[in-house]
Formats: C-alpha cells, structure tokens, sequence
C-alpha cells in the first residue's frame, strides 16, 4: 500500500471522514458529527435499561458550535395557518380565495390594457410603463400581505409581567382556549386569534393585524394611486386632447370602457378604506375595537379611563 502503515492509514481514513464540507468552510464551522452530542446518549434510558447511569456530557471546548439535532418539530414546507404549518395561507375560505384571485386578474386586466395603449401608440410609452410599475408594486403588496402572519397569537402565550400586575384576571380566548391579549381577537375563517387585529379582508384571503397592516396599507396605497392615474390619462384623452394621434384604436376602446368603470370603482373604495385605515393608524383603535366602542357609546374614553369606573 505504498509504503503505509496501518495506522497511517486509518488516520488517513478518519481525516477524510471528517473533513469539513465546502459550506462548513465558508461559515468557519467545526462542528463534526462524531462530537455532535457530546459523548452523552440522549436516546438511552438508564432508568429502563438497568444499567449504570452515564455521566454527563462533557462541556463543549473552544471552537466547537452547538448543533441542535434533538428538535422533535417538523420542518417540511406546508401551508395552512396553524403553528405546524410553514407557510402562511388560508386555504379554508374558498370565497376568499376566489376573490384574492380576482384582484390579480383585474390588475392583470388592467396592465394589459395599458399595455395595448402603448402598443397602438394611443398613450406615451413612458406612461404605459409608470402604470405597470403602480400595477406591480400593488400586486407585490397584495401577495405580501395575504401569506404573512398578520400576528397570530401562539398557544403558548401567558400574560407579561406588567400585565400580572395590573390586573388579577385575563382574557381567555373560549375557541383557542389560551391566554388572548388586549386588542386581539378571534377570526373564525383563519381559526387563530389575531393581535392588534383591524378585520378580516376578503380580498386579501387574510386577516388585517399587527404583522401585516403595513403591506395592506401600501397595497391601498399603490391602487389609489393607479386607479387615479389610470382616469387622468383616460379623462385628458377624452376632454383635452383633440389631435388625431389621441385616438384610441377600435378594440382597445372597449377595453378602455371596461377598464374605467374598474377603476371608477377601486378608486372609491380604495378612498374609503384609506380613510378607515389611517384613523385606525392615528387613534392605535382598530376597525372592530372601534365598532365596540360606538355599541357601547365610550368612544371619548381610554381603555384605561374604563378600568377606573369598573
């Protein structure tokens, strides 16, 4: 064998066992398989077994990284919205998802529309493109704020320690059965209780809460913005411009017609909802802590002007 030795030989064969992969290398990671647990069985019970109890494992030395391989929680790719599942998405509501999917087909409508403007020379190039970027940020919006968590409450969650002390009782949610922080409620289509939730949005297949509210509010923001650019450029063509170059081509007109009465429409709504959601932003009071307020008439009060008079 080359002159070898058997022992160099199972030193040569132990180096190349352990030598550190091209990923451990770039991270500057030691750790190694065989000192992964430290010379302790975690597996073994000593209590069953009968047999003399191991010692303990030994403290990690300098240079070594602890690996956690002992994480009974799975980490396959699944989608849902319970804590198991690794990717947010409500699947359960089809009207949801139906309408979620409309709004891309709209926008996607839209786009096209605009698109075809530019095409036949109905509209600047430069403009066409100034709507499909508005069309696109909204969409990265609307994607973003349906598959993030908008700040469900875990099962595990017990009151902080302010909150021990200032008050003797806590809320309990009656369907999680679990500790429910103020200014969160239960949503029935997500079966999760939600944190600082504002409402549950159709259009967004998700519920509006803590974790998501900015997303939503610049997907408000990028279709308001839209929805007005798109009727300037179809009220000038109409109104102001006279010349023969502003002539829209016979099949896009009707695209055109349609596309307005969209857009007429999202920029009302839009409106609205900005309204809505930026008060809630101003006053730290939700769409539904806000409707409890006007049921109850207190309004005018603070949660903890409330407290006093109980």
């Amino acid at each position: 064998m080359g002159g070898k030795s058997e022992k160099q030989l199972l030193e040569t064969a132990e180096g190349i066992r352990h030598r550190p992969s091209c990923l451990q290398q770039a991270c500057g990671s030691r750790y190694r398989p065989s000192t992964e647990r430290l010379e302790y069985d975690y597996t073994r019970d000593d209590a069953g077994s009968g047999s003399r109890q191991q010692p303990l494992p030994r403290i990690r030395q300098r240079g070594e990284y602890y690996v956690d391989s002992f994480n009974a929680e799975s980490w396959s790719c699944a989608f849902g919205t319970n804590e198991e599942a690794g990717i947010w998405m409500n699947s359960g509501d089809q009207a949801g998802s139906v309408m979620a999917a409309l709004v891309w087909i709209l926008m996607m409508y839209s786009a096209v529309t605009v698109t075809l403007l530019t095409v036949t020379e109905g509209i600047l190039p430069l403009l066409g493109m100034i709507y499909t970027v508005l069309v696109t940020l909204a969409l990265a919006s609307h994607a973003k704020t349906s598959l993030t968590d908008p700040g469900s409450v875990p099962k595990c969650s017990v009151p902080m320690e302010s909150q021990r002390r200032d008050s003797t009782s806590h809320s309990m949610c009656g369907q999680c059965q679990t500790f429910k922080p103020p200014f969160s409620h239960h949503c029935r289509i997500c079966n999760r209780c939600v944190s600082r939730m504002d409402h549950h949005c159709p259009w967004m297949n998700n519920c509006v809460g803590a974790a998501n509210l900015k997303h939503f509010f610049l997907f408000l923001i990028y279709t308001w913005t839209s929805s007005a650019y798109a009727l300037s450029l179809f009220g000038w063509n109409y109104f102001f411009c006279a010349d023969d170059d502003c002539i829209f081509h016979p099949v896009v007109v009707h695209l055109v017609r349609v596309m307005t009465v969209l857009a007429v429409g999202a920029f009302l709504f839009t409106s609205s909802m900005l309204m809505n959601v930026t008060y809630g932003i101003m006053t730290g009071i939700g769409t539904i802590d806000r409707l409890k307020k006007k049921a109850t008439n207190t309004m005018s009060q603070s949660d903890e002007e409330r407290k006093c008079f109980r």
